[in-house]
């Protein structure tokens, strides 16, 4: 469910799914801008492989129910593929909540485009660069990606989101570095990197494996280069990525590489 129920752009942090009449049917789906909407519900109905139902009521950021929403799922065979109908009605709590339900046929549709893209276990390919200007030296810069402390200081999520563990860097050619993340979620990532091309004060070449929970969900080539301009220093990172077996990543990659770099540079300036 993680990697799939939520609409383009959207990302799915918290899920729990227990697939029984009565069961627990708990999302979170987090929007681009880091705005969380929780949506908690129940199983009421089980036909294993030919129709489901839930119901879910969604929450906004006060706490405020807004709606709820009753889905019926039915599975049929068609040729070589299945099928699938979705049926969905409302409970309005909330005015405001309208154009949420109006919504809702386009953001099924994307949902279910994503579903697809999981089901079809292929890859997907991603690059970006991004760039920032600090008040240092290059060697300053230098020094924040590759000094396990100063690398601490901005490297992986916020203290109250996840506790870091499993820490280790070697930075030399063939060096290796690990990461690994124990998020409040319960979710687990780890970081596994390995150096390829390593010039003190001016660039960084490594490959990196990231996982979720155990799964590889990510292959991808980093390129860090550090330039002075002046007397102030130039950072590009570049970034060019698989992403594996129907994960779909829609930017979150690059979007959370450049938090880090935003801590980055409150670290070093």
């Amino acid at each position: 469910m993680k990697r799939w129920f939520a609409p383009a752009g959207y990302t799915v942090p918290y899920a729990k799914v227990k697939m029984e009449v009565g069961g627990a049917f708990d999302v979170c789906m987090r929007s681009p801008d880091g705005i969380d909407h929780l949506s908690r519900g129940r199983v009421v109905a089980v036909i294993p492989n030919e129709s489901l139902a839930f119901e879910m009521t969604v929450v906004g950021p006060d706490g405020r129910q807004l709606f709820t929403a009753h889905t019926e799922v039915t599975f049929e065979s068609d040729g070589a593929g299945t099928k699938m109908r979705v049926v969905q009605s409302y409970v309005l709590f909330d005015a405001a909540a309208k154009i949420m339900v109006q919504g809702a046929p386009m953001g099924w549709s994307q949902t279910l485009d994503r579903l697809d893209v999981v089901l079809s276990s292929g890859v997907e390919h991603g690059v970006f660069q991004l760039h920032r200007v600090f008040d240092a030296k290059p060697q300053a810069v230098f020094k924040a990606f590759t000094d396990p402390e100063a690398k601490a200081k901005w490297f992986g999520p916020r203290k109250e989101m996840a506790d870091m563990t499993d820490c280790s860097m070697d930075v030399r050619v063939g060096g290796r570095e690990t990461a690994t993340a124990n998020w409040r979620s319960g979710m687990v990532s780890r970081f596994e990197a390995i150096y390829h091309d390593v010039v003190p004060d001016q660039r960084l070449v490594y490959s990196y494996d990231l996982f979720i929970d155990g799964k590889k969900i990510s292959v991808s080539l980093a390129t860090v280069e550090i330039k002075a301009e002046g007397t102030k220093t130039r950072l590009t990172v570049t970034e060019q990525g698989v992403f594996l077996d129907g994960y779909e990543d829609n930017g979150a990659r690059e979007r959370g590489t450049s938090d880090l770099l935003d801590a980055l540079v409150r670290s070093v300036s």
